[in-house]
């Protein structure tokens, strides 16, 4: 039977002929399958490119067959036995963690903790005074999965400390329930709270909910992160006196939501500060929905709120609604250098003997049933975005990093032995995967139709990193093209051998840029080579996408160049580096806010855009 089940998986045919790429390989491996596609769909006999192939899957060929067998007859199975799965086939999974009712009385001191997947449940409750504190925690770890629950609840005067925690970290999944709850006085202090962080989903419920005069600081919270979300739910709810400050939050991040739900109900007394939120990020997503809803006498300040951020959007929804005696400043703004909208609905309704005051705010906002009364509009700025970016460089002030990074995009006139420019970060920071065997690929679900089955598969609980992944990805890869585009997202090799193959025929070569050196730093181009004579051409495209196990978004658009440059150190002239690099001649089609434009200058269908293939991503090109 397991026999049969091989055949059945490899299709085998008889070829026994065939050299194998890589000496041993067992020729019923998924791996061994591949190589003999490889020869069957490819029409030239380049040497095969190790880049790709070691991204194939590291099952046995008795492995293959048996996670075959439960995917096509027994998900359930699949599901109870993902851990084994995910380790065998080298996936992304995150620990299931188990709730625990162990009490901590004493303080702890966690430093330089680098452990993850780990549930802290009872730290502080009910504690008089002492501190718990975290430092140096899970930093630079991948995958971080940490779930605190009954954190400091029904304390007096207790201090908690998070410093430095989870730094540098890749695709953190970090869950606060009941911090904080029904304590009076101490203090909540996060500081450095997931810096630098990559993909992180970050989720706080009945945060301070009843508390009593307790205060909690957010400093330099999520700061430089890459793509995730941050999501507050009934923070502050009922509370008496509270103080909660963020400052630096998300600044400097990409492409960041942050959510607050029912932050402040019907709270007394709240004084809540937002100082430099969202400050320098690019398409930053802020809402806050049924914010401090009938909460008497708070104090409520945004400070340089989203200020030189590009695009993004903003929404209010009653803010403040039915409130009594609320002070609430807009200070600064949205001073966004690109574009962006803000949509305040319900804002002050139906409150009574607020104060509401915005001070030099920025373009795209717009106000829905806000209170008549007491709200004043002082300085509103109405510039274009080349003219708010004219001003920023004026004031010698850099425009957001995350969209024109140096180097991240160029003119391909500098593809020229001798030039010296700067090369961005073309490091690959998602989590280490390899592909599944496309028979195997064929019998799990992949569509938004099929999400609740996908979730239980990979063990997604709701608001979970997993979840987010799951879905942000199926949306993009069910999206339409873009205009002249041709894309698809490929689960096997195998699938992205005949996209590619389809697009260009089967004599294509695949390329990458060798290494990562350079990155972040000044290189001189030394000798280039334009691929297919360096004419006017066509070529596939594949990148990383996030996702349980490898994945990638592949799409061809017409008119490009595509070369390869040895790349020196600028100071000894020494080769560091091949890399690939692909000039888009027709930009016609994209937007007017692309980074490129605000990088380059110009506009749509005005110039040739180039960049840099990052490592772990490829490109396909008909062979010369």
């Amino acid at each position: 039977m397991l026999l049969l089940l091989l055949f059945a998986i490899l299709h085998y045919v008889p070829s026994f002929n065939v050299a194998l790429a890589f000496a041993g390989e067992n020729t019923f491996t998924p791996k061994a399958y591949l190589i003999r596609y490889w020869n069957k769909q490819i029409s030239n006999n380049f040497p095969k490119p190790s880049f790709l192939f070691d991204k194939a899957s590291p099952l046995t060929a008795a492995q293959s067959a048996a996670f075959y067998k439960l995917a096509a007859t027994d998900r359930n199975s699949l599901s109870n036995n993902l851990s084994d799965f995910c380790t065998k086939a080298n996936l992304l999974c995150f620990p299931d963690l188990s709730p625990s009712l162990e009490k901590h009385n004493e303080n702890v001191n966690f430093t330089s903790y680098l452990l993850d997947g780990q549930n802290f449940t009872n730290y502080g409750t009910g504690r008089l005074a002492g501190a718990d504190s975290f430092k140096n925690y899970s930093d630079g770890a991948n995958v971080v999965t940490n779930n605190f629950r009954r954190y400091s609840r029904d304390s007096t005067a207790h201090t908690d400390k998070f410093a430095a925690y989870a730094t540098d970290t890749n695709v953190p999944d970090e869950s606060f329930k009941g911090y904080g709850t029904t304590a009076a006085a101490g203090d909540g202090q996060f500081t450095s709270y997931n810096d630098q962080s990559n993909v992180p989903n970050l989720r706080f419920a009945a945060y301070s909910d009843n508390s009593n005069g307790r205060k909690q600081t957010f400093a330099e919270y999520a700061g430089n992160a890459n793509h995730g979300d941050q999501k507050f739910t009934s923070y502050g709810k009922n509370g008496n006196g509270a103080a909660n400050g963020f400052t630096n939050y998300g600044k400097g991040s990409n492409v960041m939501g942050s959510s607050f739900e029912n932050y402040g109900e019907t709270a007394n007394g709240g004084h809540h500060t937002f100082t430099s939120y969202g400050d320098d990020t690019n398409v930053p997503e802020n809402t806050f929905r049924n914010y401090g809803p009938e909460e008497n006498g708070a104090v409520v300040s945004f400070k340089s709120y989203r200020n030189d951020s590009n695009t993004g959007q903003d929404n209010f929804q009653s803010y403040g609604k039915k409130s009594n005696a609320a002070e609430l400043g807009f200070e600064n703004y949205g001073q966004s250098f690109n574009g962006g909208s803000s949509k305040f609905t319900g804002y002050g309704e139906h409150a009574m003997g607020q104060a509401v005051d915005f001070k030099v705010y920025g373009q795209g906002t717009t106000f829905k049933q806000y209170a008549k009364k007491g709200v004043t509009f002082a300085s509103y700025t109405n510039e274009s975005s080349p003219a708010v970016v004219a001003s920023l460089a004026a004031r010698g002030k850099k425009v957001n990093k995350w969209v024109v990074e140096p180097g991240k995009f160029f003119r391909e006139s500098m593809l020229k032995s001798g030039i010296v420019m700067p090369m961005p970060d073309i490091r690959d920071r998602l989590p280490k995967r390899s592909f599944l065997p496309r028979a195997i690929i064929s019998k799990l679900p992949f569509s938004t139709s099929k999400i609740r089955e996908m979730e239980k598969i990979f063990h997604a609980g709701q608001d979970s990193s997993m979840a987010n992944i799951l879905t942000n990805t199926l949306n993009e890869c069910e999206r339409k093209p873009s205009p002249h585009e041709t894309k698809r997202c490929v689960a096997s090799i195998e699938d992205m051998i005949d996209f590619s193959t389809s697009v260009l025929g089967r004599n294509v070569v695949v390329h990458t840029t060798e290494n990562t050196r350079g990155s972040n730093g000044n290189i001189t181009i030394g000798k280039v080579k334009g691929f297919n004579g360096g004419k006017v051409t066509k070529s596939v495209s594949c990148h990383q996408s996030l996702f349980p196990y490898m994945l990638y978004y592949c799409h061809s658009v017409p008119k490009v160049r595509v070369y390869e440059a040895v790349i020196l150190d600028p100071k000894s002239r020494a080769k560091i580096n091949n890399g690939v690099a692909i000039c888009h001649l027709d930009t016609s089609s994209w937007s007017p806010g692309h980074g490129a434009f605000i990088a380059l200058g110009s506009g749509p269908g005005k110039i040739e855009v180039c960049h840099w293939i990052f490592e772990n991503d490829m490109t396909w090109t008909i062979a010369d």
